[in-house]
């Protein structure tokens, strides 16, 4: 099977990092699959089935066609935003805009603590430090993501890595996690990098804020 999700990702046109995104997996762990030195989960095997319209049974034996039907690409169109020169990012601490949702409701009048600048990425909103450890090891507490804010949760691209706060018994729970396709409606499942962290479900009417991640960097400290 392992050489068969190759041949799916380059059917797509895809990249490593990608399909790893849609699929809630890094890219190192997709590497491993697709050169045999890993097995594609149940959970990763029915995502392409039902989300890319993979045939199963030519992706467990080679058995005919790749694909029932066209797969739907367009929540891979956003890749292709314009990235600009250099701009400013403004860094942003939680602790000190009393949360995720006061500092998207009312930014201009949020002071960062600092801005970043890098050349060739998207257009970003903003950053901010990040705290915990379930997308580990590919962002860890301390390091930084660079996000586009979100008005409509209409415009989630499953699977992709995401900055959200959820209501959790009248408090601002702020996390960064891959949103996934629940099949209860109106629910959506949350998926950690970190093997540790269970999925999670949770309704879309207590996501409060929602942010598409453009990039991440990673704070190393000496010691």
């Amino acid at each position: 099977m392992n050489e068969r999700i190759k041949l799916i990702r380059k059917q797509l046109g895809m990249t490593q990092e990608q399909l790893a995104q849609h699929l809630g997996i890094g890219k190192a762990a997709l590497s491993m699959i697709e050169t045999g030195k890993a097995r594609l989960s149940n959970r990763n095997r029915n995502i392409l089935v039902q989300e890319l319209n993979v045939n199963p049974e030519w992706l467990d034996d080679g058995e005919g066609v790749m694909f029932n039907a066209e797969p739907d690409l367009t929540a891979y169109m956003h890749r292709t935003d314009n990235s600009l020169p250099l701009q400013s990012v403004p860094l942003y601490s939680i602790e000190g805009t009393a949360g995720l949702v006061p500092l998207f409701t009312d930014r201009q009048k949020m002071k960062p603590v600092n801005y970043i600048h890098i050349p060739n990425l998207p257009k970003c909103d903003g950053a901010i430090y990040i705290v915990g450890d379930s997308m580990y090891p590919l962002l860890k507490s301390g390091d930084i993501v660079l996000y586009k804010q979100l008005h409509d949760l209409d415009d989630i691209f499953w699977g992709d890595m995401y900055l959200l706060s959820i209501d959790l018994d009248g408090e601002e729970y702020v996390t960064v996690k891959y949103i996934q396709k629940s099949e209860r409606e109106g629910y959506v499942k949350l998926v950690s990098q970190n093997p540790h962290h269970a999925d999670k479900e949770v309704e879309m009417t207590r996501i409060r804020a929602l942010a598409l991640v453009k990039a991440s960097i990673r704070m190393n400290s000496l010691r």
